[in-house]
């Protein structure tokens, strides 16, 4: 099975599941969970190991959030970029989407490094740096899923 496929499992990303992740509250606030995340982990200077009570708050979060706000209709933004996420997940994507994602996908792996190599150091830049660069990546594939939806659609017609 693809990691792709995994990770929407795990969430138990059911046709509905879907229609509710592409609400733009659940869009939004699963990026709010990223500096959450990250002050949870840099907390453990404070707090001690007190700060996994944060870490798992977020994952939790991020694990409940896809099932908590209202289906919408991809009328928006955000919500046309989670459908084309849909589609790629179930293997919808056109090769030239697929490789653009790919890379994406990369890109925001290579901010979650920096992220990570900061918050063990306890360093700042890399975090903001990884925290740029895991952020901007995954907007450009919100969008780029966005793009996907849209041509999906007027192929369908």
């Amino acid at each position: 099975m693809k990691p792709k496929n995994v990770v929407a499992g795990a969430h138990g990303m059911t046709a509905q599941a879907w229609k509710k992740h592409a609400n733009p509250w659940s869009v939004w606030t699963r990026f709010a969970a990223i500096p959450a995340f990250e002050l949870a982990v840099w907390s453990r200077e404070w707090i001690g190991w007190w700060s996994l009570a944060g870490v798992a708050l977020v994952v939790i979060w991020l694990w409940l959030n896809v099932h908590l706000f209202a289906a919408v209709e991809p009328t928006n933004w955000a919500a046309r970029g989670i459908y084309g996420e849909q589609l790629h997940v179930d293997g919808k994507a056109p090769a030239a989407h697929r490789v653009v994602l790919r890379l994406l996908i990369v890109a925001g792996l290579i901010g979650f490094a920096f992220i990570a190599w900061g918050l063990i150091a306890l360093e700042i830049w890399p975090v903001v740096l990884g925290t740029v660069l895991l952020v901007l990546a995954q907007l450009w594939r919100i969008d780029r899923y966005g793009l996907l939806y849209e041509q999906h659609q007027s192929e369908s017609r």
